[in-house]
């Protein structure tokens, strides 16, 4: 039996499709400037000055002289939905082709 009506996964893999490009540079930023700080902190030896500037972009703080002091909220907040959509839309897909036996 289908987890899922196959109109409703055609549906779900075409807008994970359409969303993937627009999350992907958000998601490489942020876990790139986030493994960066923390790895540059504690093997690099950087204090937390000096590696302040990965926190910026980590946590969208480049945005605030755009969109004000709502711009790092908007960017933490749609980042994490667009985390939320690629993994409950990516893994609804994984199942549906595991439960039809393609996996």
């Amino acid at each position: 039996m289908p987890l899922l009506p196959a109109p409703l996964v055609q549906r779900l893999r075409r807008l994970h499709a359409a969303l993937a490009p627009l999350v992907l540079l958000p998601l490489l930023l942020t876990v790139g400037t986030g493994m960066g700080y923390r790895l540059l902190r504690d093997w690099g030896g950087l204090d937390r000055d000096q590696a302040h500037l990965l926190m910026v972009l980590h946590e969208g703080e480049w945005l605030t002289g755009w969109f004000g002091t709502s711009g790092e909220t908007l960017y933490v907040l749609l980042n994490g939905l667009g985390l939320l959509w690629m993994l409950v839309s990516g893994g609804a897909m994984a199942l549906q082709r595991l439960r039809r036996g393609g996996g």
